[in-house]
């Protein structure tokens, strides 16, 4: 339907990317050789539809080329896809977590997504998709899951309502506007990696179209002043900062 529609970039409509499939990695392996040959059919299958936009798979280390494999999590900055000429996509950040009927409603500090985030980009991940970035409700039967209330809120920067949740809307919008200034620097160049302490470092992206720096302190507990360019800085806990050029 969204081809016979002409939806798909390649034929100038807005969907850039298609996935098949979703967590299916962990089932897949209880199947076996039944697991890994549907995992297989099904990249033929959605590859053969010929939509002309990249397919990806979740939490699928098997997925067959050209179907790029994702990671979905809290944090994906270990990550690495299955080929080195594959793009490193994290299709599922977590923005929060879903409520049971009777359990705690967890809630993610937007400091520790936007470090996930940060420490994401700064080793080379090219693509983040937020779950969920607008919490939502589930009616009826359609929760998802034993025991899931209806609430699929998630803490998302976005609430249930649509509302804005604060800080998290406004510190994602700030990270992904130093990110965005950033970016010729980050596609040009692998980053040049120097230590500024036992748990500091700085990555550094330097090209003739500009440059960026992000300082790191892995330190859950403590601020951190480190000296870089002959400029002292205070890095909070368990953060990085982005100096862009």
């Amino acid at each position: 339907m969204m081809k016979s529609e002409n939806l798909f970039a390649s034929q100038g409509g807005p969907i850039i990317l298609s996935q098949i499939e979703n967590e299916y990695g962990p089932e897949g392996r209880e199947f076996g050789a039944a697991g890994q040959a549907y995992i297989n059919w099904a990249a033929k299958m959605a590859v053969g539809l010929g939509t002309g936009v990249p397919w990806v798979m979740c939490k699928e280390e098997d997925a067959p080329d050209p179907v790029i494999n994702a990671c979905n999590g809290f944090y994906c900055d270990a990550f690495s896809p299955n080929k080195p000429y594959k793009p490193t996509m994290w299709t599922e950040a977590w923005s929060g977590w879903f409520t049971e009927f009777g359990g705690t409603i967890r809630q993610r500090p937007v400091e520790d997504l936007a470090f996930a985030v940060a420490r994401f980009v700064q080793k080379g991940g090219s693509f983040i998709n937020y779950y969920m970035y607008h919490g939502g409700t589930n009616f009826g039967r359609t929760a998802g899951g034993p025991f899931i209330t209806t609430s699929y809120d998630y803490d998302a920067p976005i609430d249930e309502y649509g509302l804005v949740r604060e800080p998290k809307h406004s510190h994602l919008k700030e990270l992904h506007r130093a990110v965005k200034l950033c970016e010729q620097a980050l596609v040009s160049v692998d980053p040049a990696i120097t230590t500024l302490g036992t748990m500091q470092e700085a990555r550094v992206f330097q090209s003739p179209s500009g440059c960026a720096a992000f300082l790191a302190n892995y330190n859950s507990n403590s601020y951190a002043k480190v000296v870089f360019n002959n400029e002292q800085y205070s890095l909070p806990p368990w953060s990085i900062s982005i100096l862009p050029d």
